[in-house]
């Protein structure tokens, strides 16, 4: 389970956000708190693995907060839920290490989204371990894991998973050749009519490009590759 503290001045945003997490499956509400002071005592003496933490807190703003914690040795993740969305915050947002941002206001579907792609990050980083790749390629999944798993910009459509998305990612972008629907589907385990359900969602996306191989039949068969973002 990813224990999660949520940190927000408003007692009922703040009930609105745990009860969010709580409906992900693997998160679990570990505490909340309301003023940055709450939020290191928490941290103190409750394990917390990610921080949900708003900008505006009475005592110090959620920037100064992460900054803190770091100094003080808490290694939690943060991912920013915040109204600031000013280019200023933003970055320095960024620079403090905070993986992810997320506006209000928004929807269930929004962070789900997020807390998905941070539980897509958790499973690269204790998978690249025990697998044979270089330095880099290491590196290049531990960053991509989080942006694959948030895929879409908006929300998945209903029926969609990011972790799925992520898995069917990975192994396009491994792939020496495009791919069909029957050969992501066995090297994903997943069935071929949800690999089909996906690939269609993807290129309609643009997250992929499709084409046609002609075979002694004359019946085309659809065949896909990942599409790198810049």
């Amino acid at each position: 389970m990813i224990d999660v503290l949520v940190v927000d001045d408003d007692f009922h945003v703040a009930e609105i956000n745990a009860a969010y997490v709580a409906q992900v499956p693997g998160y679990r509400v570990a505490a909340r708190a309301h003023t940055a002071a709450q939020a290191l005592a928490t941290l103190e003496r409750t394990p917390v693995d990610l921080v949900l933490l708003d900008h505006y807190l009475p005592d110090e703003t959620g920037l100064t907060l992460v900054r803190r914690m770091r100094q003080l040795g808490h290694h939690a993740d943060v991912i920013m839920v915040t109204a600031a969305c000013d280019v200023a915050t933003v970055q320095a947002a960024m620079r403090h290490g905070a993986l992810q941002y997320l506006v209000k206001p928004f929807s269930f579907a929004g962070l789900r989204a997020k807390l998905d792609g941070y539980a897509g990050l958790r499973r690269t980083l204790e998978g690249v371990g025990g697998r044979g790749e270089t330095g880099q390629e290491r590196v290049d999944r531990i960053f991509g894991a989080f942006a694959a798993a948030d895929t879409s910009g908006p929300a998945l459509p209903k029926g969609h998973s990011a972790p799925t998305v992520d898995l069917i990612r990975r192994v396009l972008d491994k792939a020496d050749q495009p791919l069909s629907a029957h050969e992501v589907a066995e090297r994903t385990g997943i069935s071929r009519s949800t690999a089909q359900r996906y690939l269609k969602y993807l290129e309609h996306a643009g997250r992929i490009s499709l084409t046609l191989k002609y075979g002694d039949t004359g019946r085309p068969e659809h065949r896909y590759t990942w599409v790198a973002v810049n």
